[in-house]
């Protein structure tokens, strides 16, 4: 019987201006001031990401479901909750 399939994705660094994820060979930027719920996240916290879908990430704790495509973009996403 195959297991459940996992899309791979890490953090990289962070900083107190944001943090980096690992995206396919990818770097994307996740910027504090465009993503703010994640500017009180501990470190286990951020590094809790899980990718359900090539196009999906989610956080369990602080519940965060972003479409990878407002990383690449945020500018093109209107922010929902302030953080």
């Amino acid at each position: 019987m195959p297991g459940t399939s996992t899309l791979a994705t890490d953090v990289t660094q962070v900083s107190r201006h944001g943090f980096w994820l690992l995206l396919d060979g990818e770097e994307l930027l996740q910027p504090f001031a465009d993503f703010p719920w994640f500017r009180k996240a501990s470190m286990e916290q951020l590094c809790g990401v899980q990718r359900p879908r090539s196009d999906h990430l989610y956080w369990p704790q602080p519940d965060v479901d972003l479409a990878v495509e407002s990383i690449r973009n945020p500018g093109a996403f209107r922010l929902v909750s302030s953080g």
